[in-house]
């Protein structure tokens, strides 16, 4: 009996043994489901205080800057009638006497600023004033003033326009140097004058180049932004995430979604002294046309690969010239900074001070050469000389020559008798397709000069199919490279 009771016994704690094992196991697990779910909610609760911390910085930032940023509504008064009254055959027999015709009607714009200091000036794209007759600036407290141009400057699109006022907001201008690619940004501006509109995004790229309408110009280091810009928003702040201006909100790509533009604010800073003391910019210039280095260029230099920058002429009395850059130098670096294209090399003579001197590296002839040069300031009469990024055509064969006379050399402005003039230009070749005319002088084949037809064919001779044949062109009063590729004769 004692034995048959002590079976039980151990048998029934073996029973509570397991039975409290268990319910430990289930405890442990629904505590670690409970620690899941904990962890899930805290994440949860974490992401979601940093989505407000943002959108509190956001509005933050609207109500401290919003303020500092004015509308600018313009008047432009043009003149308008039949385009007849404007035929010079026309007024040849009729004179002016329709003039009375007629009529002077206000063109209005509208557009955004920021003001940057206790003085009243506000910067803006020179865009948004061109030829304004009239400026009225409006600030977001409900104040209106009468705005005037005191700097502007096309070839940066930027402007200074001054109002009389007082106790007026600022904005603070940042560092647009250290703008990271996905970082993100804020506009404000008014866009189709829907007053202090506040829209947020990303930069999307830097040190974009975009071709303009303006006489064609090229601007460069544009900060690519997926930021909501409209028209209005032109001359707008666009601002970092700590509430500094990094740049001014410029330009839209009309026909694309999401792709604006902006003016890095370091280069404006560079020019608001200007703008305002001289009412224009001095821009930083050494005084060569230049070209992008093409695989064929590359070939017929005997370099490696096609990088640097050709220099197809220098202007007389340049910078460039008075430091010993030469036609057919090859520019690969500026204070010690690489440069590949035309615009990379404008943008990095733009950073310089005038006056500045700079060590540029160049290949002559398959060697290194450094030069050191002062940065001089970019004639104002016209833009000769000015760093292009224009692209120099790329062309074949189907020209017909002959030899430049006296009479020819005084009717185009080369400053001699010497090379040869393109007279006809076979039609539906690549020579016709790629841009070389009638009238432009081949002064070197193969960088060796050609006087004659004798020199010409003296080269050519020495060509296969598919050779490369390196021209400079005269043509405008400058001189460039062009490489072409010999055809096979019909």
């Amino acid at each position: 009996m004692r034995k048959f009771s002590l079976f039980l016994f151990k048998k029934n704690m073996k029973f509570v043994l397991a039975t409290t094992i268990l319910a430990l196991l289930l405890s442990l697990g629904g505590m670690q489901t409970i620690n899941v779910e904990a962890q899930a909610q805290a994440q949860a609760q974490e992401e979601y205080s940093s989505i407000q911390a943002l959108s509190d910085n956001i509005a933050e930032i609207a109500e401290k800057a919003g303020p500092a940023v004015v509308n600018i509504d313009t008047v432009r008064m043009v003149q308008t009638g039949l385009p007849l009254f404007d035929d010079p055959v026309f007024r040849h027999f009729f004179g002016d006497q329709f003039k009375e015709f007629r009529e002077t009607i206000p063109q209005k714009g509208t557009g955004s600023g920021f003001i940057i200091n206790q003085e009243g000036y506000i910067l803006t794209n020179e865009h948004v004033v061109h030829k304004a007759d009239e400026i009225k600036v409006s600030l977001s407290d409900g104040r209106e003033f009468e705005g005037k141009v005191v700097g502007s400057d096309i070839s940066s699109d930027m402007a200074i326009v001054k109002i009389e006022a007082d106790h007026l907001p600022i904005v603070t201008l940042g560092d647009s140097d250290n703008l990271r690619v996905g970082e993100i940004v804020i506009a404000i501006g008014n866009p189709y004058g829907l007053q202090q509109t506040v829209t947020m995004g990303v930069v999307s790229a830097k040190g974009r180049s975009i071709p303009t309408e303006i006489d064609g110009h090229v601007y460069t280091d544009f900060i690519q932004t997926d930021t909501a810009i409209n028209p209005g928003n032109s001359g707008g702040p666009l601002l970092n995430t700590r509430g500094e201006v990094v740049g001014i909100n410029t330009a839209i790509i009309p026909y694309a979604q999401g792709i604006g533009f902006a003016i890095p604010i370091n280069m404006a800073k560079k020019n608001i002294d200007d703008l305002i003391k001289l009412g224009r910019v001095r821009t930083p210039w050494i005084g060569v046309y230049i070209q992008e280095v093409t695989p064929e260029i590359a070939e017929q230099f005997n370099l490696p690969e096609a990088k640097g920058v050709l220099v197809g002429d220098e202007v007389e009395g340049s910078p460039a010239e008075k430091s010993g850059i030469k036609r057919g130098d090859i520019i690969v670096k500026v204070r010690d900074k690489e440069v590949n294209s035309p615009s990379e090399l404008q943008s990095e003579i733009r950073k310089l001070d005038i006056g500045e001197k700079a060590t540029l590296e160049i290949l002559r002839n398959g060697k290194k050469i450094n030069l050191v040069l002062e940065i001089g300031e970019m004639p104002t009469t016209e833009e000769e000389g000015e760093i292009t990024t224009e692209k120099v055509f790329s062309v074949q064969t189907g020209l017909k020559v002959e030899k430049v006379t006296p009479e020819i050399a005084r009717e185009i402005g080369l400053p001699s008798a010497k090379g040869l003039v393109i007279t006809e230009v076979i039609p539906g070749s690549s020579a016709e397709d790629r841009g070389l005319r009638e009238g432009d002088v081949i002064l070197e084949a193969n960088r060796t000069e050609v006087s004659s037809l004798e020199d010409w064919e003296k080269i050519i001779s020495k060509l296969e199919p598919g050779d490369t044949l390196l021209l400079l062109i005269f043509r405008g009063g400058r001189t460039y490279y062009v490489p072409i590729k010999v055809g096979q004769v019909d």
